[in-house]
């Protein structure tokens, strides 16, 4: 980089761009180190997941809030884990509009999402990638049970991470181990980038001598992200040259057939749930695409996106019910995983927070307000409905804060929450 026409106006951004990097490689999936970081306590483990087409709050919101509520037709298949989850009604991301664009903004809480200006916001997965110590070979997976694509994760710089969607890639990523000849080309990939960050930040000490205080401030901040990439890429060096965990189950076979969700969704749950069992990584996000085919399930007849469009059609409503009902079982059979796989002395649903639930209350009008939203494990006081306002909705980012907290974060605010949760307390 030529130094000699900086002047201390220089903007930061431009900066970013002529090095040629992002500010938000720090939470590049795959980028993590190779030693555990210390834990005085339980490991603490996130997932999220998001079914884009909705879910239909009739036949999954209580009538009664509290504990002792009666169970819905979507809650029945989750009775053997009522005390595990809570219920949350009346709930939304403040200004967060646009139809089906706001599954963008789902774990970002980002406003107008379907704006020509929209700019989208660090999810709430990454922000917990950059807040905790690495500990595990990949920071995060970001899975999607379409063909494709992004999912529900967000960098830094407001770009949405792709996803993986191919359960044998996943799964080779998580446990195959690669030849000698394909770790030591990863191993040189890694050396690449970490001699790019040692010329990125010389060029950036040059031009600190040249720039105002305020732009040095910037700049300081700069260093210290390109310092915590350069750590990444040194462990993840490590992590290359050390075997993956060894797992007793086949290597999945990929379902060819986007429209069969159920199956789609049960490979990536089971690649979730060993992820987590293995300590592969602490933190998955899971976008459940919805299609416009009709899925291979009995009695289905119509596509699950007209389906979701139902305008109170009871031939639809029928036929949209048998769908979320599957998801509803895909749901609790991930659940009963989680709950029977022991560690410590505890159940790795315990020490695993499991958020589901949809970017649309309305799917059939592409309304926002009043998200279908669970919240399962984490060592939370659970077996109850949270019921808020469904005309004046109550800020689901407060849960992401509560959320954050949990995981040993120290927060006080993510997006536009007004604080923690109400109501939801600890076990």
């Amino acid at each position: 980089m030529n130094t000699a026409s900086a002047s201390p106006s220089f903007n930061r951004r431009s900066f970013l761009r002529a090095a040629g990097v992002s500010l938000a490689l720090p939470t590049l999936e795959s980028i993590a180190p190779f030693a555990r970081a210390a834990v005085t306590g339980p490991v603490r483990r996130m997932v999220c997941c998001c079914a884009t087409l909705g879910i239909h709050a009739e036949n999954l919101f209580p009538a009664k809030a509290g504990r002792d509520f009666a169970l819905t037709p979507y809650l029945e298949p989750l009775k053997e884990m009522r005390g595990d989850l809570t219920v949350f009604s009346g709930v939304s991301h403040p200004e967060v509009d646009g139809g089906h664009s706001s599954e963008a903004s789902f774990l970002s809480a980002a406003p107008h999402p379907g704006a020509s200006s929209f700019r989208n916001t660090i999810s709430l997965d990454q922000l917990v990638v950059e807040k905790l110590p690495p500990a595990t070979r990949f920071s995060s997976l970001v899975l999607n049970t379409g063909q494709g694509g992004t999912g529900l994760s967000v960098s830094r710089s407001g770009v949405r991470v792709p996803a993986d969607y191919r359960p044998s890639e996943v799964f080779k990523k998580l446990f195959v181990n690669g030849t000698a000849k394909e770790v030591a080309l990863q191993s040189d990939r890694l050396r690449d980038g970490q001699s790019i960050m040692d010329t990125v930040a010389g060029d950036a000490k040059r031009l600190s001598a040249r720039v105002t205080a305020r732009d040095r401030e910037k700049l300081d901040e700069y260093f210290t992200t390109v310092r915590e990439v350069e750590q990444r890429l040194k462990l993840a060096e490590e992590w290359a040259k050390k075997p993956k965990p060894s797992v007793n189950v086949p290597p999945p076979t990929d379902v060819q057939n986007a429209a069969d969700f159920v199956a789609r969704s049960r490979l990536m749950f089971d690649l979730a749930h060993l992820a987590l069992q293995t300590d592969s990584t602490r933190i998955i996000t899971v976008m459940i695409s919805g299609h416009n085919s009709v899925p291979p399930v009995p009695g289905i007849t119509i596509d699950w996106h007209n389906l979701s469009h139902h305008g109170k059609d009871p031939e639809k409503l029928a036929q949209l019910r048998v769908i979320e009902l599957e998801q509803m079982r895909l749901l609790a059979g991930f659940l009963s995983k989680l709950k029977s796989s022991k560690e410590a002395g505890a159940d790795l649903l315990s020490n695993t927070m499991v958020l589901y639930g949809s970017n649309l209350g309305n799917a059939s009008s592409h309304d926002t307000r009043n998200m279908p939203m669970l919240l399962a494990g984490g060592g939370f006081r659970h077996g109850q409905h949270l019921a808020f306002d469904d005309k004046q909705n109550y800020p689901l980012p407060n849960l992401y804060v509560s959320m954050l907290q949990r995981l040993g974060i120290e927060a006080g605010k993510f997006a536009s929450s007004t604080g923690t949760m109400r109501g939801l307390e600890l076990a």
